[in-house]
């Protein structure tokens, strides 16, 4: 099948080297501009522009380029950027979405799902419409989550998973999708600082889901302390009073939430043992101020 890809970060590589190992015509790829980055702000192409460079295909940033080319389809993952509507008018395209539609619709599905606490998740194969995530659903794929799995590592299941579910759907012209469900619609929107700052009045579980989300971080005499690993554990009795540090276990809502890794403004990841010793934390430090 001749296709065109549009793509962008790493998760979006997989797929990409699964359609071209299975013998897809990839007469275009569409990623975003190269960014420049480290000290000498040096142009750095996307990973899916990186591996289109290392596989001989054309590549481009300006999405009217497939205006100019004769495909049979065009496959969307993780992309970045909206697909104007006269280019899907040229085109017909599917998209690998990371979640179980209607359900978290959006940017951010993969992180929503383990904030809200989601015993599942999955991928799926889309049309794409211009409506956001709304298009027919041609195949899922469903994915267990358990309460200890990272974003990071939930991606990955998902990217290798989904991979597969595409290579297999495009085996075949594709048929009649099917319409989303018109309940169980939620959105998945981008998040933000604010959604990552621990609220020591919360439950243990729901902290350690924003942890496990990636970026969690508090305040400890007013400077910022980055969460990167934590497990809730249950307390014999909870004690009153504003939030704070009993050993290595923060003291919360319900429960504790017990610190392994953390990073201190201004250095790197560290044990929190050795945190706690080199900031003099005792009984009495909160957390949250």
């Amino acid at each position: 099948m001749r296709l065109v890809y549009f793509g962008s970060p790493e998760m979006a590589v997989p797929p990409l080297r699964g359609l071209i190992d299975a013998g897809h015509d990839l007469v275009l790829v569409v990623s975003n501009p190269d960014r420049r980055r480290g000290r000498r702000q040096e142009p750095t192409p996307t990973p899916v522009k990186a591996l289109a460079v290392e596989a001989g295909l054309p590549v481009t940033d300006d999405p009217d380029d497939v205006l100019a080319v004769e495909a049979d389809l065009g496959v969307v993952v993780a992309y970045g950027r909206i697909i104007r509507p006269h280019v899907l008018e040229h085109l017909a395209m599917v998209n690998l979405h990371f979640s179980l539609l209607p359900r978290w619709r959006g940017a951010a599905p993969v992180e929503r799902a383990i904030l809200a606490g989601d015993e599942r998740t999955g991928v799926c194969v889309m049309d794409v419409e211009e409506g956001l995530d709304t298009g027919g659903v041609h195949a899922v794929a469903e994915v267990p989550i358990s309460q200890s799995c990272t974003a990071a590592e939930l991606r990955d299941e998902l990217v290798g998973g989904g991979t597969e579910l595409l290579v297999r759907s495009l085996a075949e012209p594709l048929g009649p999708s099917e319409p989303q469900a018109a309940d169980g619609i939620t959105y998945a929107s981008k998040l933000t600082p604010a959604d990552l700052e621990l609220h020591w009045d919360q439950s243990a579980v729901v902290l350690s889901r924003i942890v496990r989300v990636g970026g969690a971080w508090t305040t400890v005499a007013g400077r910022r302390l980055k969460v990167l690993e934590a497990e809730p554990v249950e307390l014999d009795q909870q004690e009153a009073g504003p939030a704070h540090l009993a050993g290595d276990v923060a003291v919360c809502g319900a429960g504790g939430l017990r610190l392994v890794r953390v990073q201190p403004e201004g250095k790197g990841p560290m044990a929190y043992a050795d945190w706690a010793n080199g900031a003099r934390v005792d009984a009495d430090t909160q957390l949250g101020t």
